[in-house]
């Protein structure tokens, strides 16, 4: 099989059809998609590898992609979803240029097709009820009956569309259908409705229009007018190519685009559903929209997911005809082999348990030097202050030490993250036994981790300097439901939320990463990734955790 040259990877059904109508010069060399979004929410996960797809398919052959805002439902409608659409393709790595298009720029010419469409006896103006057409349109088993409107004249559906287009009736009272077949076994073949009258006013056109065109009758049209070579759909418009086939044949266009249909992308432990996304939203389930649990793509920027990660996770699941549910590790090991390369590593302390070093010498010590990310020589180092008192995570100090524990207990000694060999001399308690404060002593000999005689340590653990050391507030994200697939078999999926999603604490870092400016990503080491939130302030740092550090995916993979 052919490879795509930009990821050494197997191309895809999808690439294969591009590359045979190239062959044949089938559109005159050209390759033009168009990436359609309706602007009545704000993108997820799923649209990102529809995006990747239309882009990078324009993008591999040469070709360009639009992208066009499918406005022609104006009751959900918002230059805010415009607005955070255009945001998101960008940060996905994707540029249209001036290729930014609205489906309400063709209503003129949309209307003069319909209007093509009753002069040619293609369409005709209904007056049935919408409980009356579901009785009329039949059901899988049973073939429809002709509604009464069929039988009207060609010029009695002009002068009636006219009267819809002048708004002399009320919302509802009329639509205009396309004449098809009432028998058809495709439902969305039986007279479909592809005007309807909305009193509604548009965020771009104001009230000029009163009519407004069907997605089924639209899409092909804006495909047709700006000469899409090839529109790639979901696989629950497969059951639609049909009537989107029809609409272009009975305008007679010629060499119209062909629509091809692959499987959405779908993750456990998430939602896709908008109705799902917006309830979480309304009900105050998350934050917002950009809840860095959520799965939309402004959620997972805020969480510090790279915008390489994501399309990494596109490429990787590939473009296929079949439905399937891919597992979170496999973006969440995305994630880390990305950060990993680029991400800058701090220490911080979540979990602060006290450490007084006992035989710290008056003068002092030299400040110690730390690898910025040993995967990026060019990242350098900085330097880190080695204190009298220090904080190390209360996990990394055992009173009573089980079987297969390398970390700190009494009488036991350690190696500090770029540091000194410490050794914990007294346990200090407070009146309920609780662990406050550890003495240790230090080795002035291990400095940058090893000993002149050659004694080794099992245990290496991270630590601040409490005298250096900055708050901060740490979020602790996890993912959003408690099951793979939230809502299956009829469950509520509300009751599926995880109450253990967030968790925030504070924390204690190095001076290095305060200030660092939002979208900022980190590694906190022997913790995870981290990414500044915009909630911080001057003085006051918040960071989200991304990912942890390890790698279920990866490591099933044998990586």
């Amino acid at each position: 099989m052919a490879e795509n040259s930009e990821n050494n990877a197997p191309l895809d059904f999808i690439r294969e059809i591009v590359a045979e109508d190239l062959r044949s010069n089938k559109n005159g060399g050209k390759v033009i998609t168009r990436f359609p979004p309706e602007p009545n929410g704000y993108l997820h996960i799923g649209h990102a590898k529809a995006i990747c797809l239309d882009f990078g398919v324009a993008a591999e052959n040469n070709g360009r992609c639009h992208l066009r805002f499918d406005d022609t439902n104006p009751t959900k409608e918002d230059t805010e979803y415009v607005e955070s659409i255009i945001n998101d393709v960008k940060w996905l790595g994707f540029d249209f240029g001036e290729h930014l298009y609205y489906a309400s720029d063709y209503f003129e010419r949309m209307y003069e097709c319909a209007v093509t469409l009753i002069r040619k006896g293609l369409a005709y103006v209904c007056d049935l009820s919408p409980d009356e057409w579901d009785e009329y349109r039949g059901n899988l088993s049973a073939p429809g009956r002709e509604s009464p409107g069929r039988s009207r004249s060609v010029e009695e559906n002009l002068a009636l569309f006219e009267r819809m287009k002048a708004g002399e009736f009320e919302d509802g009272a009329m639509v205009l259908r396309a004449r098809i077949d009432m028998a058809s076994p495709n439902i969305h073949m039986r007279d479909p409705v592809i005007y309807r009258i909305r009193r509604v006013h548009h965020f771009r056109h104001g009230d000029k229009w009163c009519i407004y065109p069907m997605y089924d009758f639209a899409h092909p049209l804006e495909d047709a007018f700006e000469g899409v070579t090839h529109s790639f759909c979901t696989l629950e418009f497969e059951i639609h190519r049909p009537l989107y086939d029809w609409v272009l044949q009975a305008l007679d266009f010629k060499n119209p685009p062909v629509q091809t249909e692959f499987s959405r992308l779908n993750l456990t432990y998430t939602v896709m559903s908008k109705r799902k996304l917006l309830q979480l939203v309304k009900e105050h389930h998350v934050s917002g929209w950009d809840d860095p649990r959520m799965p939309t793509i402004c959620g997972m920027r805020r969480r510090g997911i790279p915008a390489a990660a994501i399309r990494k996770l596109c490429r990787t699941v590939g473009v296929t005809k079949f439905e399937a549910l891919t597992d979170i590790a496999l973006l969440e090991h995305c994630v880390r082999e990305e950060l990993n390369a680029t991400a800058p590593r701090y220490l911080a302390v979540l979990d602060p348990l006290k450490v007084t070093i006992t035989n710290y010498p008056a003068e002092g010590v030299p400040e110690l030097d730390a690898v910025n990310n040993p995967e990026d020589p060019s990242a350098g180092s900085r330097k880190l202050a080695f204190t009298r008192e220090l904080y190390i995570e209360k996990s990394d100090f055992m009173l009573e030490p089980v079987k297969g524990y390398f970390r700190l207990a009494p009488g036991r000694e350690v190696r500090l993250r770029y540091g000194y060999f410490i050794k914990c001399e007294e346990a200090v308690t407070d009146a309920d036994g609780n662990v406050v404060e550890l003495k240790c002593t230090f080795d002035p000999e291990t400095r940058g981790g090893s000993a002149p005689d050659g004694r080794k340590v099992k245990g290496t653990i991270h630590w601040v300097s409490a005298e250096t050391a900055i708050p901060a507030e740490v979020r602790l994200y996890d993912r959003l439901f408690t099951v793979e697939q939230p809502g299956a078999d009829g469950a509520d999926f509300l009751t599926q939320l995880n109450p253990g999603s967030v968790k925030i604490v504070e924390a204690l870092i190095e001076p290095a990463p305060a200030g660092l400016p939002a979208g900022s990503s980190v590694q906190f080491e022997r913790s995870g990734y981290y990414c500044v939130d915009p909630d911080s302030k001057p003085g006051r740092s918040v960071f989200n955790r991304t990912v942890t550090l390890k790698d279920s995916w990866g490591n099933k993979q044998g990586k």
